[in-house]
């Protein structure tokens, strides 16, 4: 369905190139000479590349119709990601390359959301914060409680993240999804 420009808002899903882009922002400017045009900063689905992009007045962009599944993840193999559709229960497989930094942080059975455009994954997201187990680091030392001292960990997925000096392992944290940062420790 093509969308005139006033239509074009954060949140719309529009195709731009043979691309899937989310809308961000929108600045609709309308000068004193000439025609309004519309400026908008969109994110590709694809790879989260940012990019602004001016619309003239009368340009027609057209809409995409983005699904959102709810996946979880079985395992990986030879460079591809496997998840399970759960309404469907058919299993998709993700290379390994389009899911990038998320791959630390994928943990067995762990709910994501798959975004699909005619049936060819585009993104997944995972949840905003995620309780890993902490299967190596250093021990702290006792009494030693300087504030902002951090020390590296490897949690359960193989990957590494700065945790406070009291954490050792075997304990259960919480990691920022979106950062790789650790938010607390959780006792389970």
């Amino acid at each position: 369905m093509a969308l005139s420009i006033n239509e074009v808002k954060a949140g719309v899903t529009v195709l731009v190139d043979d691309q899937v882009w989310v809308v961000i922002d929108t600045d609709h400017v309308k000068p004193g000479k000439g025609a309004a045009f519309v400026r908008a900063k969109m994110r590709n689905m694809k790879n989260n590349s940012v990019q602004e992009r001016t619309f003239r007045g009368d340009e027609k962009v057209d809409q995409a119709f983005v699904e959102e599944r709810k996946l979880q993840y079985q395992y990986n193999s030879a460079h591809m990601y496997h998840f399970m559709d759960q309404e469907t229960f058919e299993e998709i497989a993700i290379p390994e390359d389009s899911l990038g930094e998320k791959t630390k942080f994928l943990k067995d059975n762990i709910e994501v959301s798959g975004y699909f455009y005619k049936n060819e994954s585009l993104n997944v997201n995972l949840p905003n914060s995620v309780i890993f187990k902490i299967i190596h680091t250093e021990p702290g030392i006792k009494g030693d409680t300087a504030k902002g001292s951090f020390k590296q960990a490897e949690i359960e997925t193989g990957a590494t993240v700065q945790v406070p000096l009291f954490i050792n392992e075997g304990d259960n944290i919480k990691v920022d999804t979106r950062t790789g940062e650790y938010v607390e420790r959780v006792s389970q």
